[in-house]
């Protein structure tokens, strides 16, 4: 397989080949909030040789198809987040709180990193729930509502882009939590002597943190920009104006052509 190209957006790379999500997680390289940077951009600030990486990471692809999500429209795409990312959690979030305090309560006193990765789960916990309910209520409404429309829908909010850019805030929020995590678990490794739980439980925050980082990653890199570049599109349609809309193209098939 050829060697993947260092002028090439992590974010692309990852739809292209979403196995090698866990590869650039591993390097500490961010395909979820900072997709938009080339392999050599994402490189530089961790003294990461880009032409190596690049062959490194080449090395560990296998044939594959792209992210079923690649080809997904605006209304399509919010549905499959619900479906699989949303439901994800709203299970997976309760069962590794209850593992956390389970595993604090038995071995807290002779681990004592444990209660660190214990309260950073729980701060990250206490921004995921609030987040998925906004995102259901308020902004993937918004986002059908849109997609429907043949003219800009009246939001409450003004444009989309507002909800929009709480969520990438949020988003960078959550990754800092994740980053934390990978460092206090040293990679979620639990200790030689940790019991089933406590192994349950680290074994349980790896799963989060690769799930949640796709999660953003389709959001951040994906339905944003194709929902702020259609609203923009339904906007020049009313006013007559053109605008000069920057970003990859994103499938519109769900979607009312706006012209």
């Amino acid at each position: 397989m050829p060697t993947l190209d260092v002028t090439a957006r992590l974010a692309d790379l990852v739809n292209r080949h979403p196995s090698l999500a866990g590869g650039l997680e591993r390097r500490g390289l961010d395909y979820c909030c900072g997709g938009n940077r080339t392999l050599i951009e994402a490189c530089r600030p961790l003294g990461l040789d880009a032409g190596e990486t690049a062959r490194e990471l080449s090395e560990e692809l296998t044939p594959e198809p792209e992210g079923d999500w690649v080809g997904m429209g605006p209304t399509e795409l919010v549905d499959h987040i619900e479906a699989t990312h949303h439901r994800y959690l709203h299970e997976e979030l309760p069962r590794l709180g209850a593992l956390a305090d389970k595993v604090e309560a038995v071995h807290g006193a002779n681990h004592t990193g444990l209660p660190a990765v214990v309260d950073t789960f729980r701060a990250l916990r206490a921004d995921l729930e609030p987040h998925l309910m906004k995102e259901e209520r308020i902004l993937f409404p918004m986002v059908r509502d849109l997609m429907a429309a043949t003219d800009l829908p009246a939001f409450h909010c003004g444009s989309i882009g507002n909800p929009i850019s709480v969520m990438i805030l949020e988003h960078h929020g959550a990754g800092k939590l994740l980053d934390q995590l990978v460092d206090l678990t040293g990679g979620f490794q639990p200790p030689a002597d940790g019991c089933a739980s406590f192994n349950a439980f680290y074994r349980g925050l790896a799963e989060l943190n690769t799930d949640t980082r796709m999660h953003i990653h389709k959001e951040n890199n994906s339905l944003f920009p194709a929902v702020s570049r259609i609203e923009k599109d339904l906007l020049a349609v009313g006013t007559g104006l053109e605008f000069e809309v920057t970003g990859p193209d994103e499938p519109l098939s769900d979607s009312v052509a706006p012209h």
